[in-house]
């Protein structure tokens, strides 16, 4: 049984190796990774001396050679491949163990040229695996360091790979050179004309991993699953562990990831209640139970079945809290003993466990996504994210009223969480709590007054309370709506023609209005 072996990260490959040595398996290697396994005082082969030619060109050809490769892609129970083989002195290759040159890593690298990009371009490591993975009925490969135990004890325990290890591994092989390829394509059709790079490719290759198929999508009649990032950011919704609780529905998913974004995006401890993708309850508090206590007051018809998440520890006081009401989902970096106890009872509900970003939110940019995408027919919207966040610095204010410190800090607050209400957006806010959001609508007026209408059922007064509109009102009806409902401070990001009659209005209504400058729309 004879082993290839040509590697560019060597983790563990000594071991490997070693391993190999043990159970009689014959080592062939190249260059580098032949010279640190003769170090080590195995005996290996060099590929040189199977191709009787030697490396060439800087090492760009050393293993694209009829004597490797008609090695690799025999079929053993062919007699004709056979005697292929013997009529020209090939030996058949039975395993390969092969990484890739690191391009990822390398044009991740600030300062990274074009010239350093192409030469850590594999050729001659993927034509290999393609080969070996093709042929996988008889040949293993290994693409990873994460493989190399696993193919071991099988090789220890029954003397030979299953069938069923073989094409694992050759499906391994195949997403492995598919992911690379795509990591180069996207790299180099960023490059346009002069030069400069663009943010969007000229071709754009997703690379996503199936963490499970769903029992069916938003409807019964559709079919679904969910997917990660090849290389999902830590903070993020597809890093959850799950504790307890039924299986997440499509549904629960994307609800869930829409109240883990809000909430990770406050400072203190927090608590966003979602319901059909949009904050009915977001409010922040001294702890955990405050925050959920204040959030759920916004509208507790609405929180019935609703999505829950923390961006604390939630602890008993909290859960028992939370478990007086019906509740899908329940999300939280940690949860305690307790907590947790409280939830035993309750078996259906889905309790997630999410860390936040390592650094928490000075690490801010660690959890969320750089990129936004959706599909049209046939096509693909794609687009930076909405992270933009805002500081008082930045507010401008253009009435003659002024908002005080107090009213600032709750502008910043709504405005905040206008960015996660669906466009049209209005929330009325006040004291860190939300008391009204109006969303959705194809009109802000009524996005307005049915904001309006969820305090009044809520038993909530608007009055003294704060606004934020998620775009600038382009006539003053809006301004009058909201003030009449109670507000007296109002957060918008300006560019309306008529912006000068809105800021009439706001003074003629003696309230107080700061322009952002920056518009969150969210369809």
């Amino acid at each position: 049984m004879n082993a290839l072996i040509s590697v560019s990260d060597k983790t563990g490959i000594v071991e490997l190796a070693q391993a190999l040595h043990a159970l009689g398996i014959r080592l062939i290697s190249t260059g580098g990774t032949a010279k640190l396994l003769a170090d080590q005082g195995l005996p290996v082969t060099e590929v040189a001396q199977v191709t009787e030619f030697p490396e060439m060109l800087d090492g760009r050809v050393k293993t694209l050679h009829p004597k490797v490769h008609g090695g690799l892609l025999a079929r053993r129970e062919m007699p004709e491949h056979m005697a292929a083989l013997k009529a020209h002195g090939i030996d058949t290759i039975d395993l390969l163990v092969v990484n890739l040159y690191p391009f990822e890593a390398t044009v991740a690298k600030p300062g990274c040229t074009l010239e350093d990009a192409i030469e850590n371009i594999d050729i001659g490591g993927p034509a290999m695996v393609r080969s070996a993975a093709k042929n996988w009925k008889d040949v293993g490969v290994l693409t990873d360091a994460s493989q190399y135990p696993v193919v071991l004890q099988e090789l220890k325990t029954d003397g030979k790979l299953s069938d069923a290890t073989r094409f694992a591994l050759s499906v391994a092989a195949f997403n492995r050179i598919s992911n690379y390829d795509a990591a180069i394509s996207d790299y180099l059709s960023s490059f346009q004309e002069g030069g400069a790079r663009s943010l969007f490719p000229a071709q754009a290759n997703g690379r996503f991993v199936k963490l499970q198929d769903l029992r069916y999508g938003e409807n019964p009649h559709q079919q679904a699953a969910f997917y990660r990032d090849l290389h999902p950011a830590p903070g993020s919704l597809v890093t959850a562990r799950q504790l307890q609780g039924k299986e997440l529905s499509y549904n629960n998913i994307a609800d869930a990831d829409a109240a883990w974004e809000c909430v990770k995006s406050f400072d203190g401890p927090a608590c966003v209640i979602v319901k059909h993708a949009n904050p009915c309850g977001v409010a922040v508090g001294a702890n955990a139970f405050e925050a959920y206590a204040k959030a759920f007051k916004t509208d507790s018809t609405s929180a019935f079945g609703g999505i829950i998440a923390f961006n604390r520890t939630l602890d008993a006081a909290a859960a028992q809290a939370v478990s007086k009401q019906f509740v899908e989902v329940l999300m939280a970096p940690d949860f305690t003993t307790e907590a947790l106890e409280v939830f035993k009872t309750k078996v259906n509900v889905r309790v997630l466990q999410i860390a936040m970003p390592p650094g928490g939110r000075t690490d801010w940019d660690n959890g969320r996504n750089a990129m936004d995408v959706k599909r049209v027919g046939s096509g693909l919207l794609m687009q930076t994210a909405d992270n933009r966040e805002l500081t008082v610095g930045e507010l401008r204010v253009v009435t003659k009223k002024q908002p005080t410190a107090e009213q600032l800090q709750d502008l910043l607050f709504a405005w905040k969480v206008a960015k996660y209400v669906k466009s049209n957006a209005i929330v009325f806010c006040k004291d860190g709590m939300t008391m009204g959001v109006g969303a959705g609508q194809m009109s802000r007026l009524d996005s307005a007054r049915i904001a309006s209408i969820k305090a009044q059922h809520a038993g909530l007064s608007l009055k003294g309370t704060v606004v934020a509109s998620d775009a600038f009102f382009p006539f003053r009806d809006g301004l009058d709506v909201v003030v009449d409902a109670g507000a007296d401070c109002v957060i918008q990001p300006g560019g309306s023609m008529r912006d000068e009659e809105v800021i009439a209005a706001a003074d003629e209504r003696g309230v107080a209005m700061v322009f952002s400058g920056v518009r969150h729309f969210r369809h």
